[in-house]
């Protein structure tokens, strides 16, 4: 017997479409694992440049990477948060998603993005990954360690 569906993408009133609880999920419960094809960042960076819709791609700690734009699944479409309610466990070569606390039914899951730059971060980089999740610690970006806007 199918467990019933206990997230669904919709319209996000913080970036575009996002993942949204259907029912409560408990804290520590393992929600959707995020697919893609496992690739280096040199190709998954290469195809980010001849695609200028959205990047789908979740880092490993072996320096690969998930392309979520490549046999993804809707794991890739959720949102950042600088105070997320779900976390993004590492387990061999698969990567799962796990509420952080308690959701409610109807509330969007967020994962904090931590990205990092290779070069520096400067306003216009900041702006091009600005933070729109309202917490009230947001960073104002998306890049991990980001100051907080003035």
């Amino acid at each position: 017997m199918r467990r019933p569906r206990r997230i669904s993408v919709r319209r996000s009133p913080v970036h575009g479409t996002g993942l949204f609880a259907l029912q409560p999920l408990e804290a520590g419960e393992r929600l959707i694992e995020y697919k893609g094809e496992i690739t280096s960042w040199r190709r998954a960076a290469a195809r980010q440049r001849s695609d200028a819709a959205h990047t789908f791609v979740f880092g490993l700690s072996d320096g690969r990477v998930f392309d979520g734009s490549r046999n993804g699944n809707s794991a890739r479409l959720m949102n950042h948060a600088c105070e997320p309610n779900c976390e993004a466990i590492e387990v061999g070569d698969r990567v799962f998603i796990h509420a952080l606390s308690a959701i409610d039914a109807g509330n969007e899951l967020f994962i904090d993005y931590g990205l990092v730059s290779d070069g520096e971060v400067t306003d216009e980089v900041r702006a091009q990954y600005a933070c729109h999740c309202g917490a009230s610690a947001c960073r104002g970006s998306m890049i991990g360690g980001g100051v907080p806007p003035s």
